[in-house]
């Protein structure tokens, strides 16, 4: 699914952030991403849905060399990658509903509406369909980014600290949703820095920990 062999990756004029990076995720697999602030967990993740391309080493995609993608297959390769990210952006002045389904809109693609009251109900965010983005909570928001990061079928789910604002309960109930994609075949990469969230969560799901150090990445040990 996505091959990283040796990879490296450094900002414009700046020194290599991440390197040496070697990573595969497979279908079906589950990955926790862990590491201080300023580490690189957010520039990996933007690696793997081609928002970056690699400075060094060889990354592929669904075997597709990453840096020689086209604009098209990018296109392609993001409808099979769903991101959410910390702080999700939502257009404040359409309803919640169009918002999860702006992903089908872009891609010219009909909207089911039976499917996407499934897609809301799954969330529990039904009640909120016509909700204006401004109105939802915090842990409302997170999770209507979810809906719409699943909402092409994507084989693979990124997200990026998802509950880093939320509370305990709720960053609880949106790990429970990113686990039941887990088990329903989907592979997950989710980046945090809570580690009683990665220990929580790993009683429920079989995960690998991967922590970045010094600007590489490491199998987290048993004393995580």
């Amino acid at each position: 699914m996505i091959e990283m062999r040796d990879v490296g990756f450094g900002y414009h004029g700046q020194a290599e952030l991440l390197s040496g990076m070697t990573l595969t995720l497979q279908q079906g697999m589950f990955h926790f991403l862990t590491g201080p602030s300023g580490s690189g967990k957010t520039t990996l993740l933007r690696l793997c849905f081609a928002d970056l391309l690699p400075t060094s080493g060889q990354m592929t995609a669904f075997g597709h060399d990453m840096r020689g993608l086209s604009r098209d297959d990018i296109a392609d390769l993001r409808r099979r990658v769903g991101v959410v990210h910390q702080d999700p952006q939502f257009l404040d002045h359409l309803p919640l509903a169009e918002n999860v389904a702006l992903p089908l809109t872009v891609a010219s693609e009909p909207v089911d509406m039976e499917a996407l009251r499934d897609l809301l109900g799954w969330v529990q965010l039904t009640q909120h369909a016509r909700t204006l983005p401004p109105s939802l909570s915090g842990g409302e928001r997170q999770r209507a980014a979810l809906a719409r990061a699943v909402i092409l079928s994507p084989d693979l789910v990124l997200a990026d600290e998802p509950t880093g604002n939320l509370d305990w309960d709720m960053s609880m109930r949106l790990m429970q949703l990113l686990i039941e994609l887990n088990k329903s075949g989907k592979t997950v990469l989710v980046a945090t820095h809570d580690l009683n969230l990665i220990r929580a969560a790993k009683a429920q799901v079989t995960a690998r920990v991967l922590r970045i150090s010094g600007g590489s990445l490491q199998l987290a040990g048993a004393d995580l």
